[in-house]
């Protein structure tokens, strides 16, 4: 076969662009990085414009470097950061405010107010999410009150509301198509995922028309074709699924109980429990994971707001770090954390916590202490983050971890992988293509367009690249360590 998959993975701090082949193969790949704005304290902004035009220039870079046009391309996948909030103009194309990025904190007091008002149950209920800034609906509000004119142009029905994906459909069909699928929808905290409609009672809470709201599609069907120049050829957008749920159908966890992690900026931990929703009891989020034809999987999500970020900090915050790439290397210069803890709430804490206050600690520090040690309590940090919300997992599922999938720029981390394994006592296995999320969103429009036949051959074609098995070494010190350090970090 001679045609190609061309996925978008449209993340938070950079655009991708990669060309499989049906082999589920990387036959090309183009990455740039975009700005980040930091307005304020707790503020996290993109510009809408450099997004579209980061990701055009990278689906320009990738499809040129294999010498393949709009023809060769048998259709479209786009995965995204969920939860970033872009509001534009629908006659101008224009957004009226940057886009706000799910780190952002700035609603965290009206998310408070809604939490006194007693909509804690309603909300969970009706969308399988918890009150919190890191969701859009808070977001639109937000712009609707504070940008001049924003409100008046949506009573009339002018402004449009779009996650990153709807953005970017809208973008690639100039205008045409303004829809997303049911895995973004359902993190907007106001969507219904029982009914899988967008949710008249909680729109009228927040104060958002329904005109704003895109049509809300599966996760596996032609949506509209190309009209942009970057194409000679109209190429069918044929698959859309939120960054964490195409990574979870990138790793094939397909059946009920199975569960990956994926270490990107933040981390996110999702288990798929079938055809049914699973209201948490421990603090864990309800999410859609995809809906293909008339089929619905739900999943289980614990969401760790700081992960690979964390590296970064130390890069760009602290500079003891000159790469991301640096961190293995130091970290292993030392035999352990030498009682150094490393808690990263540095945009709060989420699952199983969700303390939004909460700020980060490094505690353990003494004269002895080198910047190797911080660099491993900060590795340690994110596999501790993961274990919290495996054991809030296997609560809820009833059920106990038999192996975690991994993926992720920080997944290739072997000082990380392995503590993982050690400190969860359970197999963590990296697959062969460890940009599942990109691979997620490929599958997801190959099958709406007859690329695979069906899940069975797709299936196939997964491989492990390595399996990183449990030491058997006493974790519990270690544990009751990390125990003691979130404790003086929680805010409540």
């Amino acid at each position: 076969m001679n045609k190609y998959i061309l996925a978008l993975d449209q993340g938070t701090s950079s655009s991708r662009a990669i060309v499989f082949d049906h082999r589920g193969a990387i036959c090309s790949t183009a990455q740039m990085e975009f700005t980040q704005y930091f307005p304020k304290p707790g503020w996290v902004e993109h510009n809408p414009m450099e997004i579209w035009s980061s990701e055009a220039a990278v689906i320009a870079e990738a499809i040129t470097k294999i010498g393949v046009n709009g023809k060769s391309i048998a259709a479209i996948g786009i995965t995204n950061q969920r939860e970033t909030t872009i509001v534009w103009d629908a006659e101008t194309g224009a957004p009226v405010y940057n886009a706000i990025v799910w780190q952002d904190r700035r609603t965290s007091e009206f998310c408070d107010v809604l939490k006194a008002q007693g909509y804690v149950d309603k909300i969970r209920e009706k969308t399988g999410l918890i009150i919190d800034a890191y969701f859009s609906g808070t977001k639109i509000k937000w712009i609707l009150d504070n940008v001049p004119g924003a409100r008046e142009k949506a009573a009339a029905g002018r402004l449009r509301f779009g996650t990153v994906d709807s953005w970017l459909v809208w973008q690639l069909t100039k205008g045409e198509v303004h829809v997303t699928d049911v895995s973004n929808a359902s993190r907007t905290m106001l969507f219904n995922i029982h009914t899988l409609e967008w949710d008249q009672e909680l729109l009228d809470l927040l104060g958002v028309p329904r005109s704003m709201m895109p049509r809300v599609c599966s996760s596996s069907e032609v949506y509209g074709h190309t009209k942009t120049t970057i194409f000679a050829h109209a190429v069918p957008i044929a698959g859309i699924a939120g960054d964490q749920q195409a990574a979870l159908f990138g790793q094939m966890c397909t059946t009920p109980g199975s569960v990956k992690n994926t270490y990107g900026t933040g981390c996110f931990l999702l288990m798929n429990t079938g055809d049914k929703p699973i209201l948490s009891r421990n603090n864990l989020l309800t999410t859609v994971a995809w809906k293909i034809g008339d089929t619905v999987n739900y999943a289980l999500e614990g969401s760790i707001f700081v992960g690979g970020s964390v590296v970064q900090w130390l890069r760009d915050g602290l500079g003891i770090i000159r790469s991301s790439a640096e961190i293995e290397a130091l970290a292993a210069s030392v035999p352990d954390n030498g009682g150094v803890y490393f808690v990263p709430a540095l945009t709060g804490l989420g699952a199983p916590y969700w303390d939004q206050y909460a700020h980060g600690v490094i505690c353990g520090i003494t004269r002895g202490t080198t910047a190797a040690h911080i660099a491993r309590a900060a590795l340690e940090g994110i596999a501790f983050q993961t274990m919290d919300i495996v054991g809030a997992m296997e609560k809820d599922a009833g059920m106990v971890l038999s192996e975690l999938k991994v993926d992720g720029g920080a997944s290739r981390d072997d000082l990380m992988m392995q503590f993982q394994a050690d400190i969860l006592g359970t197999c963590v296995i990296r697959p062969q293509v460890t940009e599942t999320t990109a691979l997620g969103a490929c599958y997801l429009a190959g099958l709406a367009v007859g690329y695979w036949g069906s899940l069975g051959e797709i299936r196939a074609q997964w491989q492990a690249e390595r399996t990183f098995a449990p030491s058997g070494a006493n974790m519990d010190p270690l544990k009751q360590g990390w125990k003691d350090a979130v404790s003086r970090t929680l805010t409540r």
